[in-house]
């Protein structure tokens, strides 16, 4: 240890640190060190001290880093624009290309080209060596593929088989990658070891960055190149040679946007333009997928799918979205994909809008996704961001670095050549001398002098060749050969001297390579450019027309067409208007159109909502489709009065009615924005529950029927505006045994009638004015005079002559008959037969229908509960 503390090296050991962000030099470098110590060594040698050297970690830091990033960037992650590859992919078809397994060649073991590639040029893990290797022949991968696999190279959710196992060569496509490589075109470099040299890059005779893009994280950046259609790019290229001042917009007729191999559809050119003009840009690829309708089902079978995705993966996301609800409609997925062909099947529910859930795959799964372009790639060895116009002026640069290097190469070796061959000609006119001279020299030396020197002067290249000449070359045959040979190399070497001289012929050389290339591999697009619906709204998708929605106790809803529905003279039979289960009843019904909001308020105060679209449009007789399938309904939780709302304006209200007479009014804005698991609505005392949610507009009266036939007419002032989580107030005091059957709103002077309809079918009509205007909370008057002791009022609402209604049993028969044909009379009588019913059947529900255009009046329609009738009514399986 030194007198200031620190480590003494011994002989050439390296010495720890000797304090934080001190480095320590080896001993015996040379390097003065300071005082020698007065204590000698036991060898008796003096000793030396090491130096000290003061760096501060974070400078330390700082560098070691940079270099570390450097070499990631330039070494491993980025590609070089001129060729497209990183260093591992060009190492593998450099090695591939040197031991001979070219297309015309067996293939062989992948695992002999991966360890050969570790042995020589790539020290790295054989994994990364030969994944890298794989994707080049993945036809899913690359467009253009410059690998010829044998095996089982993977699929797009399956991973290769070893190495061990499958076999490769290079394809035709890779051959004109490296083509002329052997002509000094490009530069080499000694290998890690420098046992061999490499290439440092490929002289790739078509613009492989573009055309099979690349991927790759470095420190600090990345690259996500798209593969693009061959025979565009190329296209693109001579246009550019050709034009050296094109823009991107003009090269952008040429180049459409991205071409992926496994197809799909672009949707516009919107994110290819901005990608091509800036280098970054962001494209959406969709699947290609049909509806086919087969009978009252539809079936979605998509056959191309989106760029690194796979069906499996897809099938995953759409089951994941369908068990959170977050997609509705489908029954199963089915993966008929085989022998490299997609066939991905999703069957549909019976009366699921097709086109709503494939626009919600759209939205929610991979069927369409987006590709973030980010064109990062070496130029000149530092990384550059590059739009479609810089990518291909570094790959035409380098195309003329390349072709001047050949023909200059060429030129060179057709002039040796042609001096070679003038010298053998000269050589034939004095053959009997050179004879003579070389029997007379003593060895091969002295005969090459004897050559080089007067009279007969040949170069010492000339000289050589001479001396190798075999004697069957002196024959007329042999020489006029060599004539030939002279003849033709002059003519070669005239035009690669116009080449070199002229850049026009130098760049029409290019072109016309270029054109080769193009013959031999292009294919067509692949991916289909499709215009950009955007993000389309599943209201796009279907139109605004009117649907009857019913609601059964037992939580099924459906939509049906009011066309269904004919119109029939008052106290006939019906037509079946839902097959429903043993003990079920409709107690739930209202006309709204498919745009509109369905604001579901359920049993326990809350609301939830959906479209109206959202529910299966089925048959008049069908039962429907529970709610807890389409709702995120709690348990025990069923929906028990439904809303229809297309605005959410804050000078409407909803106004409450519960069974046991109580109202609440809250601003109908309150309800615009609800979670997916509802919102509070009221609060509910025990053992009540909602009968009507009606829409006011805060000056309005209120209309409330019992089911034991009074009635009560109020202002609506009289509640005033309250949250969402009030219980409301008073506003009919039903006698015991009795509850509220149905309400409305009507104006002061409203010259409506209200029609009331028992449980046994009567119905009548009696004028809204009527019903005097009293204070809410009352016992009310007298609205109808039930036929029978055991009915009750099945429904009420205030309607026109001119309307027409939907009346529905508790067996699920409906009939849609004129309010004119029903008679009006006063307050206190019965009224008439509306409904034929069968045996044990009650009437439970009515509804109203626009006349004028099929669509639903403004206000909503509601009945009654099944849960309040007298009788449980078992419906016909």
């Amino acid at each position: 240890m030194s007198d200031d503390g620190s480590q003494v090296a011994g002989d050439g050991d390296e010495v720890a640190r000797a304090g934080d962000g001190d480095e320590v030099a080896r001993a015996g470098d040379g390097v003065a060190t300071g005082t020698p110590s007065n204590d000698a060594p036991s060898n008796g040698q003096p000793e030396q001290r090491v130096a000290v050297l003061d760096i501060e970690i974070q400078t330390e830091m700082e560098q070691s880093f940079l270099d570390y990033a450097m070499s990631v960037i330039t070494s491993r992650a980025l590609p070089d624009a001129r060729d497209g590859l990183k260093p591992v992919h060009r190492r593998i078809l450099w090695s591939m290309f040197d031991t001979g397994l070219r297309p015309d060649r067996p293939h062989k073991k992948c695992a002999t080209v991966v360890g050969d590639v570790i042995a020589n040029y790539h020290p790295h893990g054989d994994g990364s060596i030969y994944d890298a290797l794989v994707r080049m022949g993945q036809s899913f991968s690359l467009g253009n593929t410059l690998i010829d696999p044998h095996g089982n190279f993977g699929s797009p959710s399956d991973p290769p088989a070893a190495y061990r196992y499958t076999e490769c060569r290079l394809t035709n496509l890779a051959m004109s990658m490296v083509e002329g490589i052997d002509e000094r075109t490009v530069d080499f470099a000694t290998n890690f070891d420098g046992s061999r040299t490499e290439p440092l890059v490929m002289p790739s005779r078509f613009p492989n960055l573009l055309v099979n893009g690349s991927q790759g994280i470095a420190v600090g950046m990345a690259t996500n190149i798209p593969t693009h259609n061959l025979g565009e790019i190329i296209d693109a290229t001579i246009h550019l040679i050709g034009h050296p001042d094109a823009t991107v917009e003009d090269l952008m007729e040429f180049v459409r946007g991205p071409d992926f191999p496994t197809r799909g559809l672009l949707l516009g050119r919107a994110g290819s333009r901005a990608a091509m003009s800036a280098g970054r840009g962001s494209v959406r690829i969709r699947a290609r997928a049909e509806i086919v309708e087969d009978g009252r089902r539809s079936r979605i079978v998509v056959t191309e799918i989106p760029y690194q995705t796979s069906v499996e993966a897809i099938e995953r996301k759409i089951a994941d979205a369908v068990n959170r609800k977050v997609i509705d409609g489908i029954t199963e997925l089915r993966n008929e994909s085989a022998k490299g062909k997609t066939r991905f099947v999703i069957e549909l529910r019976a009366g699921a809008p097709a086109n709503v859930v494939l626009n919600n795959l759209w939205k929610h799964t991979p069927l369409q996704s987006s590709f973030a372009v980010n064109m990062v790639a070496l130029v000149d060895g530092v990384p550059r961001t590059l739009n479609l116009r810089d990518a291909l002026v570094a790959y035409v640069d380098h195309q003329i670095e390349v072709v001047t290097r050949r023909s200059q190469h060429r030129l060179d070796v057709a002039r040796a050549r042609a001096h070679i061959v003038e010298g053998l000609l000269r050589a034939l006119d004095v053959i009997d001398r050179i004879i003579a001279l070389i029997r007379a020299s003593e060895d091969r030396a002295a005969a090459l002098a004897g050559l080089c020197v007067e009279p007969m002067s040949f170069s010492a290249e000339q000289a050589n060749h001479i001396l190798d000449m075999q004697l069957g070359r002196l024959t007329r045959l042999g020489r006029a050969r060599l004539e030939d040979e002279l003849v033709e190399l002059a003519q070669t070497i005239a035009v690669l001297e116009a080449i070199l001289g002229d850049d026009a012929r130098l760049r029409q050389v290019i072109i016309d390579e270029l054109s080769a290339v193009r013959e031999a591999h292009a294919v067509p697009r692949r991916t289909e450019i499709v215009n950009d619906p955007g993000d389309v709204d599943a209201e796009d998708l279907i139109d605004d027309e009117p649907l009857v929605v019913t609601l059964t106790r037992e939580g099924y809803v459906k939509a049906t067409s009011p066309d269904m529905f004919r119109t029939q003279g008052r106290g006939g039979r019906g037509v079946q208007g839902a097959r429903l289960k043993d003990d079920d009843v409709v107690v739930r019904m209202l006309l709204t159109t498919a745009h509109a909001w369905l604001l579901c308020f359920t049993n326990q105060g809350r609301v939830h909502r959906l479209k109206a679209y959202e529910l299966p449009l089925t048959h008049r007789t069908a039962r429907g489709t529970a709610m807890v399938n389409l709702l995120q309904l709690a348990p025990g939780e069923r929906v028990e009065a439904v809303v229809a709302a297309r605005e959410f304006p804050s000078d409407r209200y909803l106004l409450f009615v519960t069974r046991q007479g109580r109202a609440k009014k809250t601003a109908l804005s309150a309800y615009e924005n609800i979670r997916a698991n509802g919102l509070i609505a009221l609060s509910l005392r025990d053992g009540d529950e909602l009968v009507r949610v009606l829409e006011t507009s805060g000056d309005d009266d209120v209309l409330i029927v019992s089911r034991a036939g009074r009635a009560i007419r109020f202002a609506e002032r009289e509640i005033r505006p309250m949250g969402r989580s009030a219980a409301g107030v008073r506003a009919m005091r039903p006698r015991e045994g009795d509850t509220v059957a149905a309400a409305d709103v009507l104006g002061a002077d409203d010259g409506r009638d209200l029609l009331v309809v028992s449980s046994t079918g009567a119905a009548k009509r009696t004028a809204a004015a009527q019903f005097p205007r009293k204070g809410r909370g009352g016992l009310g008057v007298i609205a109808v005079k039930l036929p029978e002791a055991d009915s009750h009022v099945a429904g009420a609402r205030l309607v026109d002559t001119d309307d027409e209604v939907l009346l529905v049993s508790s067996s699920g028969v409906l009939i849609r008959t004129r309010a004119a044909d029903i008679s009006r009379y006063l307050r206190g009588t019965a009224g008439v037969r509306a409904m034929a019913l069968g045996a044990g059947e009650t009437v439970v529900a009515i509804a109203p229908v626009d006349l004028e255009n099929e669509e639903p009046a403004s206000e909503i329609a509601d009945m009654g509960s099944g849960e309040t009738l007298d009788d449980e009514v078992s419906s016909p399986a």
